[in-house]
Protein backbone atom coordinates (compact mmCIF):
# COMPACT_ATOMS: atom_id res chain seq x y z
CA UNK A 1 0.00 0.00 0.00
CA UNK A 2 1.46 3.30 -1.07
CA UNK A 3 0.68 6.58 0.63
CA UNK A 4 1.41 8.40 -2.63
CA UNK A 5 -2.23 7.93 -3.69
CA UNK A 6 -3.51 9.37 -0.41
CA UNK A 7 -1.07 12.27 -0.61
CA UNK A 8 -2.11 12.91 -4.21
CA UNK A 9 -5.79 12.89 -3.27
CA UNK A 10 -5.12 15.35 -0.43
CA UNK A 11 -3.31 17.66 -2.87
CA UNK A 12 -6.24 17.49 -5.30
CA UNK A 13 -8.65 18.22 -2.43
CA UNK A 14 -6.58 21.29 -1.50
CA UNK A 15 -6.88 22.54 -5.08
CA UNK A 16 -10.63 21.91 -5.00
CA UNK A 17 -10.89 23.73 -1.68
CA UNK A 18 -9.39 26.86 -3.24
CA UNK A 19 -11.93 26.67 -6.04
CA UNK A 20 -14.79 26.17 -3.57
CA UNK A 21 -13.98 29.44 -1.82
CA UNK A 22 -15.21 31.37 -4.85
CA UNK A 23 -17.88 28.94 -6.02
CA UNK A 24 -21.49 29.84 -5.14
CA UNK A 25 -22.67 26.20 -4.99
CA UNK A 26 -20.54 25.50 -1.91
CA UNK A 27 -21.97 25.92 1.58
CA UNK A 28 -18.69 24.94 3.22
CA UNK A 29 -18.70 22.01 5.61
CA UNK A 30 -22.47 21.50 5.46
CA UNK A 31 -22.15 20.71 1.74
CA UNK A 32 -19.78 17.85 2.48
CA UNK A 33 -21.69 16.50 5.45
CA UNK A 34 -24.72 16.06 3.19
CA UNK A 35 -22.59 14.48 0.46
CA UNK A 36 -21.02 12.02 2.91
CA UNK A 37 -24.49 10.90 3.98
CA UNK A 38 -25.46 10.26 0.36
CA UNK A 39 -22.21 8.48 -0.45
CA UNK A 40 -22.42 6.18 2.59
CA UNK A 41 -25.87 5.13 1.39
CA UNK A 42 -24.42 4.43 -2.04
CA UNK A 43 -21.68 2.31 -0.43
CA UNK A 44 -24.35 0.27 1.35
CA UNK A 45 -26.18 -0.22 -1.93
CA UNK A 46 -23.01 -1.38 -3.68
CA UNK A 47 -22.19 -3.82 -0.89
CA UNK A 48 -25.58 -5.42 -1.47
CA UNK A 49 -25.04 -5.47 -5.25
CA UNK A 50 -21.59 -7.06 -4.88
CA UNK A 51 -20.06 -4.98 -7.70
CA UNK A 52 -16.44 -4.49 -6.65
CA UNK A 53 -15.44 -1.67 -9.06
CA UNK A 54 -18.55 0.33 -8.13
CA UNK A 55 -17.98 -0.30 -4.43
CA UNK A 56 -14.37 0.89 -4.69
CA UNK A 57 -15.60 3.97 -6.57
CA UNK A 58 -18.21 4.79 -3.92
CA UNK A 59 -15.71 4.27 -1.09
CA UNK A 60 -13.45 6.73 -2.90
CA UNK A 61 -16.33 9.21 -2.98
CA UNK A 62 -16.73 8.91 0.81
CA UNK A 63 -13.01 9.54 1.26
CA UNK A 64 -13.11 12.48 -1.16
CA UNK A 65 -16.03 14.14 0.60
CA UNK A 66 -14.45 13.47 4.00
CA UNK A 67 -11.21 15.17 2.95
CA UNK A 68 -13.16 18.12 1.59
CA UNK A 69 -15.13 18.33 4.83
CA UNK A 70 -11.93 18.51 6.88
CA UNK A 71 -10.48 21.17 4.57
CA UNK A 72 -13.68 23.22 4.81
CA UNK A 73 -13.47 22.92 8.60
CA UNK A 74 -9.89 24.17 8.47
CA UNK A 75 -11.28 27.48 7.25
CA UNK A 76 -14.39 27.46 9.45
CA UNK A 77 -13.10 26.06 12.74
CA UNK A 78 -9.29 25.92 12.53
CA UNK A 79 -9.26 22.11 12.26
CA UNK A 80 -6.09 20.67 10.70
CA UNK A 81 -6.08 17.47 8.66
CA UNK A 82 -2.71 16.54 10.13
CA UNK A 83 -4.11 16.83 13.66
CA UNK A 84 -7.15 14.72 12.74
CA UNK A 85 -4.85 12.00 11.35
CA UNK A 86 -2.54 12.15 14.39
CA UNK A 87 -5.47 11.86 16.80
CA UNK A 88 -7.00 8.97 14.87
CA UNK A 89 -3.64 7.15 14.75
CA UNK A 90 -3.07 7.52 18.48
CA UNK A 91 -6.66 6.67 19.36
CA UNK A 92 -6.90 3.49 17.34
CA UNK A 93 -3.35 2.35 18.09
CA UNK A 94 -4.26 2.52 21.76
CA UNK A 95 -7.54 0.67 21.23
CA UNK A 96 -6.11 -2.07 19.00
CA UNK A 97 -3.04 -2.50 21.22
CA UNK A 98 -5.38 -2.73 24.18
CA UNK A 99 -7.47 -5.47 22.59
CA UNK A 100 -4.29 -7.35 21.70
CA UNK A 101 -3.43 -7.25 25.42
CA UNK A 102 -6.90 -8.40 26.46
CA UNK A 103 -8.29 -4.97 27.38
CA UNK A 104 -11.86 -4.42 26.22
CA UNK A 105 -12.35 -1.89 23.40
CA UNK A 106 -15.11 -0.29 25.46
CA UNK A 107 -12.76 0.11 28.44
CA UNK A 108 -10.10 1.87 26.37
CA UNK A 109 -12.76 4.02 24.72
CA UNK A 110 -14.09 5.20 28.09
CA UNK A 111 -10.56 6.04 29.26
CA UNK A 112 -10.03 8.05 26.07
CA UNK A 113 -13.32 9.91 26.48
CA UNK A 114 -12.28 10.96 29.98
CA UNK A 115 -8.88 12.16 28.72
CA UNK A 116 -10.53 14.08 25.88
CA UNK A 117 -12.93 15.81 28.27
CA UNK A 118 -9.97 16.78 30.47
CA UNK A 119 -8.07 18.11 27.44
CA UNK A 120 -11.09 20.17 26.42
CA UNK A 121 -11.50 21.66 29.91
CA UNK A 122 -7.82 22.59 30.01
CA UNK A 123 -7.85 24.29 26.61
Amino acid sequence: FSMKFFDNLVNIAHRKNLFDQTNPWSNGSSTYIEEIKKEVQEVAEEIAQDRKPYLEDELGDVLWDYLNLVLALEKEKGIKLENVLKRASRKYEERVSGTEKGILWKETKEKQKTALAKEYKES
